[in-house]
């Protein structure tokens, strides 16, 4: 009896501090903090098919996500904008770091051409994207510059894709996603292309990978998108992807409800990729 009693005082003992420091533990772990960037705004919404705009199209999606990992207080979450336009936030400070934004632009610029120049950075063919309006590339390197300063972990830029072609108003050849990450001599690439491969490990459960052949089957590493740190304007901690969910004209975006449906489940599924990462064996 005497050993019994004992025992049961010794396991008590043991199993209350063990308990209390796991619980330390995961209250005193730093959330993981990610930018949500529905791509193009109100004033320049990208691509456009049949009266359905890309810029509305992103905003649903990064929506979604935004609000699915909100919930979870392992994430601090931002987002640059939502129905009412840019938030708070991201609208001053575009304003007010107007200057120094641009500051930041022509020094990166200025620097890579001096890598260039002197071999440090061998310059490679990207696949062709549309050019940007210079406001939307101030408001880009804004987002780099603001990532930077606030330290995100992680930045997901939302986009849907198209095409040039003779007719706009028709169905396009092409369909599919496209995760980009930053090309390895990029500072932050390591960590991004791990990041991307998590999220279009779970997209490819539901969805095909674009079948553009410069696309290369749907999981592109560039060097010429702003979005991913282009010219070094991410430092090496802030990982950093953009995708492109599918083709604006696809079947499954035709109509409202198949884009709801869509949205959804592209959304669990970038949520879960994310998740994933971030925490998938390494407890």
């Amino acid at each position: 009896m005497k050993q019994i009693l004992l025992k049961i005082i010794f396991v008590g003992i043991i199993f209350i501090p063990i308990s209390f420091i796991r619980a330390e533990t995961t209250k005193n772990e730093k959330p993981i903090k990610i930018l949500i960037v529905p791509g193009h705004d109100d004033k320049n919404w990208g691509t456009e098919f049949r009266g359905v705009r890309e810029a509305d199209m992103n905003l649903a999606l990064a929506t979604q996500i935004y609000d699915s990992l909100k919930k979870d207080k392992r994430f601090d979450v931002y987002i640059t904008r939502d129905s009412q336009g840019y938030t708070k936030e991201f609208s001053d400070y575009f304003s007010l770091q107007k200057d120094n934004i641009m500051s930041f632009e022509t020094d990166a610029k200025n620097k890579q051409e001096e890598e260039i120049k002197n071999g440090t950075f061998v310059k490679k063919i990207n696949v062709r994207h549309a050019s940007a309006k210079p406001e939307v590339v101030t408001m880009l390197y804004g987002v780099d510059k603001w990532a930077n300063e606030n330290k995100m972990d992680a930045v997901l830029h939302i986009h849907f894709n198209d095409y040039p072609r003779d007719d706009t108003t028709k169905v396009g050849k092409y369909k599919g996603f496209t995760v980009y990450v930053p090309e390895k001599q990029m500072v932050n690439s390591k960590e991004s292309i791990n990041f991307g491969k998590s999220i279009f490990k779970q997209l490819s459960r539901k969805y095909i990978s674009s079948t553009y052949e410069k696309e290369k089957g749907g999981f592109v590493e560039d060097q010429s998108l702003i979005a991913l740190g282009s010219k070094g304007t991410l430092i090496d901690s802030v990982r950093s992807v953009l995708v492109e969910y599918g083709y604006i004209y696809q079947k499954i975006f035709n109509t409202w409800p198949k884009r709801k449906v869509a949205y959804k489940n592209m959304a669990d599924l970038t949520v879960t990729g994310i998740k994933n990462y971030f925490f998938a064996n390494k407890k």
